[in-house]
């Protein structure tokens, strides 16, 4: 699904009237298109810069995107437990997120929300209405460990 936003301005004229012959100022002629790809990826990088965040998406999200990242031209995984709804003004977006063993959950999504909110805003022009965020795992100390371990058993030499 891809939107449109437009930015209404006067481009500094203070009697907001339009240049060359009602034509409107360059910056206002025509309309700019948004796809929701585009606001995923702003969200999902944006909610990864939070350091308690270990990673996003479910379980079984998590490892279909191990499963594509080893594909060759698989993508990055960038919008992994990301969906977004783009509207022509406005955006909503669900994030699925598994936080650091020993993080302060509430704090952790105060700052993912304030986060996103402020980079899709920012680069995007939409206003974010929602950021809902489900927790759905903690990301223990020794988990790290205990996958590289099975990894390495697996490996062919």
């Amino acid at each position: 699904m891809t939107e449109t936003t437009q930015r209404s301005s006067t481009a500094g004229r203070q009697d907001g009237a339009t240049s060359q012959g009602g034509k409107g100022a360059p910056g206002t002629r025509g309309s700019t298109a948004i796809a929701d790809t585009v606001v995923a990826k702003i969200a999902g990088m944006a909610a990864r810069e939070i350091p308690e965040v270990h990673n996003l998406g479910g379980g079984m999200t998590r490892a279909f995107g191990a499963v594509r990242q080893r594909v060759p031209g698989g993508g990055s995984g960038v919008t992994q437990g990301v969906k977004v709804e783009v509207g022509e003004r406005q955006a909503a977006v669900d994030l699925d997120v598994v936080v650091e063993y020993g993080a302060a959950i509430a704090d952790t999504a105060a700052d993912v929300r304030t986060n996103v909110v402020n980079a899709v805003e920012r680069m995007t022009g939409l206003e974010v209405v929602e950021v809902n965020i489900a927790v759905d795992d903690v990301h223990l100390p020794d988990e790290e460990e205990d996958e590289s371990e099975q990894q390495g058993g697996r490996r062919v030499a």
